[in-house]
């Protein structure tokens, strides 16, 4: 499922897409992220950037993803960064992905704002990460 939303929070285009929460339909969530940044301006270590870092979080979830549920990927693009939210159903409210492994650490350089973000959505527990990226890389 995808969905454009030009009239989304802070005048920012949103695009929805939804699959099965499989490894093997990342690539698609993938070059979304990376046709939008593309379409944004995005230079082009921006978007290398953005597209690793939507891979990392959509397989994160992935493996902690309830057996037949879908994984969510929402992103919003304003005129200078896209933030991407990305969530899976989990089998246990108290399921959650780890902050203190190699991926997370990947995630945090890759993106300039990450963090990790449970909900419940219709009664089901969730768990998903938010991201943010900026067009052009900011000097550290």
């Amino acid at each position: 499922m995808d969905r454009t939303d030009p009239g989304g929070p802070d005048g920012a285009s949103v695009v929805e897409v939804k699959t099965a929460a499989t490894a093997a339909l990342i690539p698609t969530i993938r070059a979304v992220a990376s046709d939008l940044a593309a379409r944004a301006d995005f230079d082009l270590d921006a978007i290398s950037d953005l597209r690793m870092a939507v891979d990392e979080a959509c397989a994160t979830l992935v493996d902690i993803a309830a057996p037949g549920s879908s994984l969510r990927c929402a992103f919003s693009v304003h005129d200078e960064r896209i933030g991407v939210e990305a969530e899976v159903d989990v089998a246990a409210p108290d399921m959650t992905v780890s902050t203190d492994t190699f991926g997370w650490r990947v995630l945090q350089t890759l993106a300039d704002e990450v963090e990790l973000v449970g909900a419940k959505d219709n009664g089901r527990p969730t768990v998903g990460i938010k991201l943010d990226k900026r067009a052009a890389a900011l000097p550290r």
